[in-house]
C-alpha cells in the first residue's frame, strides 16, 4: 500500500484518540470517525474519475456523468431501506448491510474496467449508492449517540471532520492504484484498493454499539408525515440542506469534465481542484461549532448562502485552474454550513418514535434531487458550456435567500429557535 495511503490511515487513527481525550467521546463517534472515511472515500472516487472514465467507455459524451448520476440515485433509492432496517434490526446490523453493499459494487466496478464495460461499471456506480445510502445514516446514528441534544451540532462537525481523509483518500486512490491492474482504461486497481479499506472499516464496526433499543424506538404514538412536514423546522431545515446539496453536485459533477475533457487542464491539477474542494467540505467542521455559539444556525445558513453566491461570481468570472480551484473551494465551504445547519435543524422535527422514518423522507428528498442535479449538469456542459452550468445555479441561490429570510421570520415569531 502506497506511503501517503498508510500515513492517512495512521492520522486517522491518531486524530481520532486526541478527538476522544479532548472532547470525551463516547467509543461509537470515535468508531464512527475512523470508519466513515474509508467508506466515504467511495464517492470521490466515482466522482473524480467517474465522467473520465465513462468518456472513454462510451461513445456518448451527454452520458459521461451518468455513472455519478446512478450512485446519487441509488443513495436516493437506499435510504428508505437504510432507515426501515436500522428502525428494525438496529443501527449495527445496517451498517454491516450497506459495507458488505459496498465491497461488492467495488468488486463489480474492479471487473468492469477489466472488461472494459459501461453498463456493468454504471451498475458498479448505482451500487456504490445503495451502500452510500447506508453510510449517510452514520450521521444520525452519532446523533443518537449523544447523550445530551445541545451537543449535536458539535457532534457532527466532529464526526464530518472526518471526511477531510475521505477528501484526500479517494483521489489518492485513483491515481496511485490506477494500473496494478492491467485493464483498457486503467483504474482497476482503484477499486480493488478500495475494497480492502472498505474492509478494514466493517472490523472496525465490530465494536460499535447500537446507541438504543429497537423496542425504545417504536414506543410512543407517531404523528403523521401530513403533520411533520408542514413544521417550519423540518421546511428549513430539509430546504437548505438539499438546495445545499443539489448545488454543490451539480457544479462538482460538471468541474472534472469541464477542466479535464473540454478544457484540457492535467489529470493531476484537476486531483488538485477535486481534492481541496472536498477537503473544504469537510475542514470548516473545526470552526463551525464555535461559529454556532456566535451567530447561530441562523448564521450559519446566512454565511453559506453568501458563500454560495461569491462561488457563481468566480465560476463566472473565467475557466483557468484558479478560478476552479476557488470556485469548488468556497463551494465545499458552502456547502459545509448548509448541510450542517439542515442536519442539525432536523431532529427538532420529530419525536423519538418517528426518528427513522422522517430521516428516511428526508434523505430521499435530498439525494433524489441531487442525482437529477448531477445528470442534469453533463447534459447542460456538453449541450451549452460551464457558463450555462453556473447561470442555472443562480435561482436555486436566490431559493437560498428566501429560505434564511423565512428562518429569520420564524424565529422572530418564536417558532423556531
Amino acid at each position: 500500500m502506497p506511503t501517503m495511503i498508510l500515513l492517512t490511515l495512521a492520522l486517522i487513527v491518531i486524530s481520532a484518540f486526541i478527538l476522544a481525550r479532548q472532547f470525551n467521546l463516547p467509543k461509537n463517534i470515535t468508531l464512527l470517525f475512523m470508519a466513515q472515511p474509508l467508506v466515504m472515500c467511495s464517492a470521490p472516487i466515482i466522482v473524480f474519475i467517474g465522467g473520465i472514465l465513462s468518456s472513454q467507455l462510451t461513445a456518448n459524451e451527454s452520458l459521461a456523468t451518468l455513472p455519478i448520476s446512478l450512485m446519487i440515485l441509488g443513495v436516493a433509492t437506499g435510504v428508505i431501506p437504510a432507515a426501515m432496517i436500522a428502525k428494525n434490526q438496529g443501527r449495527k446490523f445496517a451498517v454491516f448491510t450497506g459495507f458488505s453493499c459496498l465491497i461488492g459494487a467495488a468488486l463489480i466496478a474492479c471487473a468492469s474496467t477489466l472488461i472494459a464495460s459501461f453498463e456493468l461499471f454504471a451498475f458498479a456506480s448505482f451500487l456504490i449508492g445503495i451502500g452510500g445510502a447506508f453510510t449517510q445514516q452514520l450521521r444520525f446514528a452519532a446523533i443518537e449517540s449523544t447523550t445530551n441534544a445541545e451537543n449535536i451540532p458539535k457532534t457532527l462537525s466532529i464526526l464530518m471532520l472526518s471526511g477531510v481523509f475521505a477528501a484526500f483518500l479517494g483521489p489518492e486512490i485513483a491515481v496511485v492504484a490506477k494500473d496494478w491492474l492491467e485493464s483498457p482504461y486503467g483504474y482497476a486497481g482503484s477499486f480493488l484498493l478500495l475494497t480492502g479499506l472498505i474492509f478494514i472499516a466493517a472490523i472496525m464496526m465490530i465494536f460499535f454499539s447500537n446507541p438504543e433499543s429497537v423496542e425504545s424506538v417504536n414506543a410512543g404514538e407517531p404523528r403523521s408525515l401530513a403533520i411533520i412536514i408542514q413544521q417550519p423546522v423540518f421546511i428549513i431545515a430539509i430546504c437548505s440542506a438539499t438546495i445545499g446539496f443539489a448545488l454543490m453536485s451539480y457544479l462538482m459533477t460538471a468541474t472534472p469534465l469541464s477542466m479535464h475533457h473540454m478544457q484540457g487542464h492535467s489529470l493531476i491539477e484537476t486531483k488538485w481542484v477535486i481534492q481541496t474542494h472536498i477537503a473544504a467540505m469537510y475542514l470548516p467542521s473545526l470552526l463551525t461549532p464555535f461559529m454556532i455559539k456566535r451567530i447561530g444556525l441562523k448564521g450559519l445558513l446566512t454565511v453559506g448562502t453568501l458563500v454560495y453566491s461569491v462561488v457563481a461570481l468566480i465560476a463566472l468570472s473565467g475557466q483557468h485552474v484558479i478560478h476552479y480551484w476557488w470556485a469548488l473551494l468556497l463551494l465545499g465551504v458552502g456547502w459545509n454550513f448548509l448541510f450542517l445547519t439542515g442536519t442539525s435543524l432536523l431532529p427538532q422535527s420529530y419525536h423519538a418514535c418517528e426518528r427513522h422514518k422522517v430521516q428516511a423522507v428526508n434523505d430521499f428528498i435530498l439525494f433524489g434531487f441531487q442525482a437529477f442535479a448531477s445528470l442534469m449538469a453533463g447534459w447542460v456542459l456538453f449541450n451549452q458550456g460551464w457558463n450555462w452550468v453556473v447561470l442555472s445555479s443562480i435561482p436555486f441561490i436566490i431559493g437560498l435567500f428566501l429560505i434564511t429570510w423565512y428562518y429569520q421570520r420564524t424565529a422572530k415569531k418564536n417558532e423556531l429557535v
